[in-house]
């Protein structure tokens, strides 16, 4: 099979074209730095002709109001692509509990997107994954001051990245799910716990204060960001993953 992975060059996107790769499957990684920008138009119906699915792993530059327009217009030019095409599967990426927290931009954003697809032209497959173990040094930074690190309670059940790639280049090997398969790591933490281990693990001076109104977790309601009791879970372990890395 031919796969157009959108975003390929990415974290989840280079794993996937990897994973899909070594399956056999021709695996062509699309973005701006290959002439394919989902925005203007430039370079998509290329990039998609001949392809059996797509792979959309684009993410929005910016997290504020502006993130909405950036997935209208690029789930338009893609799902207009894709059906000239021919394409039989669309695949997308999206966050556990996606459609939970409103107060989000970015959540928002991401909604859309999923909704558009839902709505398009082309069957179509939804993974949503928990946070990334990769991001919650990004995550820190955003509530950091000095020697200080100020993190809500807001339960979050990291998944690594590796992990949220095959199962993206699974779902994209198969049938079209016309749905939602979430996918978890196998431990819950309170953000703020979670941050203490990360800076213990690295012998990081710093202290975690909890503060359930700092950074952009403080408006999640209850554990909708964790997968609950739908989610597959991966198996790699949070401590494991930070002595790996």
């Amino acid at each position: 099979m031919k796969f157009a992975v959108i975003g390929g060059t990415g974290l989840i996107g280079s794993k996937v074209v990897e994973k899909l790769r070594a399956d056999g499957h021709e695996a062509v990684p699309c973005a701006k730095s290959t002439g394919v920008d989902v925005i203007s138009g430039e370079g998509v119906e290329e990039a998609v002709a001949g392809a059996d699915v797509i792979v959309d792993l684009t993410n929005s530059p910016t997290f504020d109001e502006a993130a909405p327009e950036f997935f209208r217009r690029s789930m338009g030019n893609l799902l207009d692509a894709g059906r000239k095409a021919g394409v039989g599967h669309f695949v997308v990426l999206s966050i556990v509990g996606v459609d939970q927290v409103p107060e989000l931009d970015y959540y928002r954003a991401k909604t859309l997107q999923e909704e558009l697809l839902a709505a398009g032209p082309i069957p179509y497959s939804i993974v949503r994954a928990t946070q990334f173990m990769e991001f919650v040094d990004a995550i820190m930074s955003w509530s950091s001051d000095g020697d200080t690190v100020r993190l809500p309670e807001t339960p979050l059940q990291p998944i690594a990245a590796q992990e949220v790639a095959d199962a993206v280049a699974e779902a994209a090997m198969g049938t079209p799910l016309r749905g939602v398969h979430n996918i978890a790591g196998p431990e819950v933490f309170p953000l703020d716990e979670l941050g203490r281990i990360t800076l213990a693990a690295r012998s990081d001076g710093r202290t975690v204060v909890t503060d359930d109104t700092a950074g952009m977790f403080s408006v999640v309601r209850g554990d909708v960001l964790t997968g609950r009791n739908d989610a597959s879970l991966a198996p790699t372990r949070y401590a494991d993953w930070l002595a790996s890395h």
